[in-house]
């Protein structure tokens, strides 16, 4: 019994890169099969499950999130049934050097092991294994068997469904894995869309593409973007966009789309052209400006905007010009991560020079470098997650910007803020919504010395977007004044300011 299996981060993920091995096994696959977890999962309950198999081989693909629980996975599995060759593959393995100990792993392949897992296999099946490394070139797209018919029932209607029509990354932006690749390699798009074809048929409602650079190829993305579109039914599509590569064509189809049907992702990273330079990364600022101001104003799209703290070079202010010019260019989700060290990277050329110290446990994140202290990274990690629930929540849609009501100082309001509302709380996370609105409405009134009327007429909208959510108590004394109107869907106190 060959058993595939990982650890997704979340239960509605599904591991895209075990339906690929598993449609890929040949006359094996009859004795193999797919059997997914969430980190959240206690280990020695994901060892006993497994182990119910009785397998002969084990395949995990290990990622960032779940590295040290695959590693304590293998130790467990090592000490009940050693005799179970373990097979590790992913991005986790694939690049030196590994800063978790894998090993007890009997086998590690290395790269894109669609094929080489199924060869490895049948080895082992023979007795006659090769080494325990593999490294794989890079497979011909044309020799796969695609993995989308192994989305089962249950997938699709509970789970994200991952697919793709390319692989790889023309551009070398240094701290990110998809600039090891050499080129970017198609799929045969007329398989691809029978299989899109096949996955609507079953009932399949949500797509989400992997490519890293969905719209560098024009007569693709048109064609997929036409799958949709001839759609009567309400659908999601998410895809990873170049910013600054929208040609009319494109522009046009994006304008039909209903709203809540396309979310596009698009990697902003920073808008400092130096900080850009330092980490190879293409910026042409005025059509990535352009491009957004059509994606906002043009477009029902939903935009998610990635910014990245700790770049080489890059200071705080440098940091806050970006987000404070992102936020003036368009009202979307604007993601803020922190930079991290991905084996494999070339980022690492700034180690020296930029005086950059990173984490050595997953996810390898920044410690700190020349231009930011521990204490700066620290206080930005607990920003990121604040402005996630504030900001990118769309909770707080009309209220959390008050915070720089007549400024477009964003970022040193908010900044502000999140200092405030930790002193508060001592956490980021496990607090409610209630918790949240009475902090914000705390320090509107309190510390930015707003006027208590305009503060509750606007949280009041923001909480009654959702219809039949009470209003909370802090909220009760405002609550005749600014009752909601069911028709118009405004606050008396707006209905009065708009008279």
């Amino acid at each position: 019994m060959i058993i595939l299996t990982t650890l997704n981060s979340r239960y509605t993920h599904s591991s895209f890169g075990l339906r690929y091995l598993y449609a890929n096994l040949k006359e094996l696959r009859k004795d193999a099969k797919i059997v997914e977890f969430s980190i959240n999962d206690s280990i020695q309950t994901i060892a006993e499950k497994l182990l119910l198999y009785s397998p002969k081989i084990i395949g995990i693909g290990v990622y960032i999130w779940n590295a040290k629980e695959v590693h304590e996975l293998i130790d467990i599995i090592k000490k009940v049934s050693p005799e179970i060759k373990i097979v590790l593959g992913g991005p986790e393995v694939t690049h030196e050097p590994f800063r978790v100990n894998f090993d007890a792993a009997d086998f590690i392949v290395q790269g894109e092991g669609d094929i080489a897992f199924y060869k490895l296999c049948r080895d082992i099946v023979d007795n006659k294994p090769p080494q325990r490394v593999i490294k794989m070139a890079l497979p011909s797209l044309k020799e796969l068997c695609l993995p989308y018919e192994h989305y089962t029932d249950d997938d699709i209607k509970n789970r994200y469904l991952y697919v793709e029509i390319s692989r790889g990354c023309p551009f070398e932006c240094e701290f990110c894995l998809s600039s090891m690749d050499e080129r970017v390699r198609a799929f045969d798009l007329d398989a691809v869309m029978m299989e899109f074809e096949k996955l609507w048929q079953r009932g399949a409602r949500a797509f989400k593409f992997v490519d890293r650079t969905f719209n560098l190829n024009m007569k693709s993305a048109n064609r997929i973007l036409d799958f949709f579109l001839a759609k009567d039914e309400p659908y999601f599509a998410h895809f990873e966009v170049i910013p600054d590569h929208f040609p009319a064509s494109i522009k046009e189809k994006i304008k039909l789309f209903n709203k809540g049907a396309l979310q596009l992702e698009i990697g902003i990273q920073t808008l400092n052209l130096e900080v850009a330079k330092n980490i190879s990364r293409q910026l042409k600022l005025d059509k990535i400006k352009e491009n957004i101001s059509f994606l906002e104003h043009e477009t029902d799209a939903h935009i998610h905007l990635d910014l990245i703290v700790g770049l080489p070079g890059e200071s705080l202010e440098s940091f806050g010009a970006n987000l404070d010019e992102l936020v003036a260019l368009s009202s979307c989700e604007i993601q803020i991560g922190i930079l991290k060290k991905l084996s494999g990277t070339f980022i690492n050329r700034h180690d020296i020079e930029q005086g950059m110290v990173y984490s050595d446990t997953p996810p390898y994140d920044i410690l700190k470098n020349n231009k930011l202290t521990f204490f700066d990274i620290q206080i930005m990690k607990r920003f990121a997650r604040f402005w996630d629930l504030l900001y990118n929540s769309s909770n707080f849609n009309e209220s959390v910007k008050l915070l720089w009501m007549d400024s477009n100082e964003v970022f040193k309001n908010f900044y502000n803020f999140s200092l405030w509302i930790y002193t508060q709380t001592d956490s980021t996370y496990k607090i409610s919504l209630q918790r949240q609105g009475e902090l914000l409405f705390t320090y509107l009134k309190d510390e930015k010395k707003l006027s208590d009327k305009l503060i509750a007429s606007k949280m009041i909208k923001d909480m009654m977007k959702l219809k039949g959510r009470a209003i909370p108590a802090y909220l009760k004394p405002y609550e005749k004044e600014n009752k909601i109107d069911a028709k118009e869907g405004t606050t008396g106190f707006n209905k009065r300011q708009n008279r």
